[in-house]
């Protein structure tokens, strides 16, 4: 995403999806605070779908740019430079109904991708989740002897922060082993280093 006043462009770069509801979106939350700022008058984008992946969501952007004046191009959407030379008010109404459909298509287009997704997950009762061509999905497990230090730092009163720092593992990671209870007593003990 480029920002800019034809004089100095900004580009913005983000990691975070466009699909996903409440996952904060650092660099786009900037954007708009400089577009609130009124620090430039044109929004360049790769495509639609890079804004907002719901169809409500994009057009309160679009609302949103048109309220402080910020015209919003798309590379891979030539029309929305087209619609200018419609006569008004014929301009906006094109202008909306594509809007309508562009939104429409990138939330499509993402429900189908995670179908396909869902579709090529191999779940087995009692056997890890594989892919179709039969190789592992997600995260790899963790060994039952890291289990097991975990669980024996945590016995001693040691924080989370602190067994995740010595056994270099995520807090998240952390905290979900320690709330649960060690039953398989039948491995060996492994003593801590």
């Amino acid at each position: 995403m480029t920002l800019s006043d034809d004089n100095n462009p900004v580009i913005y770069t983000e990691k975070q999806s466009a699909w996903k509801k409440d996952i904060d979106r650092e660099q786009f939350k900037l954007l708009k605070e400089r577009i609130k700022a009124r620090e430039y008058n044109k929004l360049i984008v790769w495509d639609l779908d890079r804004l907002y992946r719901n169809r409500k969501q994009l057009i309160t952007f679009f609302k949103f740019c048109k309220i402080y004046k910020v015209q919003v191009l798309s590379y891979r959407q030539a029309w929305l430079n087209e619609l200018t030379i419609i006569p008004e008010p014929f301009n906006e109404i094109m202008f909306d109904m594509m809007l309508q459909v562009m939104g429409w298509l990138a939330e499509e287009e993402s429900a189908k991708k995670s179908a396909r997704v869902r579709a090529a997950v191999v779940k087995k009762e009692g056997k890890k989740t594989k892919s179709r061509a039969g190789n592992k999905w997600g995260r790899p497990s963790l060994h039952t002897n890291k289990k097991r230090i975990v669980w024996q730092l945590r016995d001693t009163g040691m924080s989370m922060r602190r067994i995740a720092k010595e056994t270099k593992l995520g807090l998240g990671t952390v905290s979900r082993i320690c709330s649960e209870n060690p039953q398989d007593k039948l491995l060996p003990k492994t003593p801590l280093k």
